[in-house]
């Protein structure tokens, strides 16, 4: 079976093109040694089978990036190149192009949004550009299929470019010679996207925009997670899956240890799926009925940023903001995702490049960003004494986020690449591809996430039928009490956090605490530890040992941040 290896620039469509050719039967998997992910899926033509494989994104053959370059052994391990170009930027598009021509690989390009580029009034001749470069040229827009099928009966007179390697200078030479002979334009009067472009890239009307596009995202995605959980997800856990549960759990009687680790422990004589810490209870409802909705919404609007071309753009407007604590502007992809869920913001931060960068982020996630939930309780808990007592915690957090961020900048060494980004035309999303990209994420999470967040509820369980959780909270006690000001039952609050925040920021309502108890306590249960998700996923991603490193920075800082607030307040 041939190998069809898909190359191009980042922004040319490739995984809408992708998404086209395959539907959504793609699997997705890291190349080997690697975080880079890649798409893989079977194509099939007049009974012919083809392996196609999407390439990461590149400007050139010969860059640093991990990403770039594994696109090079990928594209030395085809057998086909589908070389995808955006129309609308040929000039540009053509350095790689000229790389690829070298490589003596049979060859195709595929010259998408060709749809854009006739809006624009740009003219190419497709004839006299295939006769130059020896290879087929077919025009395509992957959002319709336009130009799918001729590209599709193309790759069997895919053929081997005569071409001579170059230097740089020769290529962009070539390339500008190239570009006299085939392309011209012709005056079109700007648009209102052309002034909307513009305008989410000044200063201030883009700092402007961007903040009403934050606030919107975050509203929608709480407001699309919620409806999940209260209209779909709970009424099939409780009124379809807790029967079961309950058939199970009198099944297992023979077994007491068996029944603790699948069941968990009853309350009050019932299965409670926050609470038991079985497999089958609590495991299934935090993954399935608490991370997963937020999952769904987060990629969801997550795939119109990026679809809509408007992701780019936030990027560069917040670069300057997270460049001050040794991160780039995409960092706020992984922060937008951290304030719905922790386990999908940690996960996300495989878009930076950086090992340096993912730690970072993901220790300032973990400490100072906390999920919609226990944002939710947080509002319950201390919105009842005013919004003050509520502004004042979303603060605090902000104020650790920022002064921790700062001191990792310079403590936490390492390679911290610059920022460059390609800003993309505006586009209307293509449902058929966004919802297909939203099913490969979802299952993708469904694939790594469950099995290492059952194995930490499995552990949480082990340390409660041990009786370890109340021997740890008997230690501390005494210490929360001298120098935090809070009663030793808070203790207990803090380390049962580690199961679910949410449930233990809830627990804090029953202890009669005063603003300031509660306002130190809200502040320490956000940045104490992360939840047994978020922890386990911590440990896939970065490894024991910077698990353990951010481990000793979120118990530091959150101890620290607590004896201030008990002096200041």
């Amino acid at each position: 079976m041939k190998k069809v290896v898909l190359a191009g620039n980042p922004n040319v469509g490739k995984s809408v093109f992708f998404t086209r050719l395959s539907g959504i039967y793609a699997v997705s998997s890291n190349y080997p040694g690697t975080t880079v992910e890649i798409s893989r899926s079977q194509i099939s033509r007049d009974g012919v089978k083809f392996e196609l494989i999407d390439a990461p994104g590149t400007y050139a053959l010969e860059a640093d990036a991990e990403a770039e370059r594994i696109a090079g052994k990928l594209i030395d391990e085809a057998d086909i190149v589908v070389n995808v170009i955006d129309a609308g930027n040929l000039e540009r598009n053509l350095y790689l192009t000229f790389e690829l021509l070298e490589k003596k690989k049979p060859m195709v390009i595929a010259l998408n949004m060709w749809d854009e580029v006739q809006r624009r009034g740009v003219k190419i001749d497709i004839p006299t550009l295939s006769k130059i470069l020896g290879i087929p040229v077919i025009p395509v827009v992957a959002t319709t299929g336009e130009g799918m099928k001729q590209l599709l009966q193309d790759l069997d007179h895919a053929r081997i470019p005569i071409v001579e390697p170059s230097s740089h200078q020769e290529r962009w030479h070539e390339i500008g010679q190239v570009i006299q002979a085939v392309q011209s334009f012709s005056y079109k009067k700007p648009t209102w996207v052309d002034r909307l472009k513009e305008a989410t890239l000044l200063p201030f009307s883009g700092f402007l925009i961007g903040l009403g596009v934050l606030y919107g995202v975050f509203w929608v995605v709480r407001f699309i997670g919620e409806g999940l959980i209260n209209y779909i997800l709970d009424p099939i856990l409780y009124r379809l899956y807790y029967p079961l549960l309950l058939s199970l759990d009198r099944y297992l009687t023979f077994s007491p240890f068996l029944r603790t680790i699948l069941i968990g422990h009853l309350v009050d004589g019932k299965i409670d799926f926050e609470q038991s810490l079985g497999l089958l209870s609590t495991g299934i409802y935090v993954e399935l009925g608490v991370v997963l909705p937020y999952i769904i919404s987060f990629y969801f609007i997550l795939g119109l940023l990026e679809d809509t071309g408007y992701l780019p753009r936030l990027a560069v407007l917040l670069d300057g903001f997270f460049h001050r604590v040794g991160l780039h502007g995409y960092a706020i992809v992984p922060t937008l995702l951290g304030l719905g869920c922790n386990v999908p913001g940690i996960m996300s931060t495989r878009i930076l490049e950086s090992k340096t960068e993912r730690f970072i982020i993901s220790v300032l996630i973990s400490i100072a960003v906390p999920c919609a939930s226990q944002q939710a309780l947080i509002f319950g808990v201390l919105g009842k004494h005013g919004t003050m007592p509520v502004m004042l915690v979303y603060f605090i957090l902000l104020l650790v986020w920022i002064i921790l961020g700062v001191i990792l900048k310079y403590t936490v060494k390492g390679y911290r690449p610059a920022l460059i980004l390609e800003i993309p035309p505006y586009r209307f999303p293509y449902w058929k591809t966004l919802l297909p990209k939203l099913w490969l994420r979802v299952k993708g999470f469904l694939k790594e996430a469950l099995p290492v967040v059952s194995l930490g509820i499995l552990a949480v369980n082990l340390l409660f039928m041990t009786n370890l959780f109340p021997y740890i909270a008997q230690i501390v006690g005494p210490f929360f009490q001298r120098f935090l000001g809070l009663p030793s039952e808070v203790s207990l609050v803090l380390v049962l956090g580690f199961l679910r925040k949410d449930i233990a920021m809830g627990l804090l309502a029953p202890l009669q605490l005063t603003v300031k108890q509660l306002i130190i306590s809200s502040v320490m249960l956000a940045m104490f530890f992360p939840c047994v998700a978020t922890f386990m996923v911590i440990l896939k991603e970065l490894g024991a040992k910077k698990l353990i490193q951010g481990t000793i920075i979120m118990l530091f800082a959150s101890t620290l941040t607590g004896l201030i607030l008990n002096l200041v307040l």
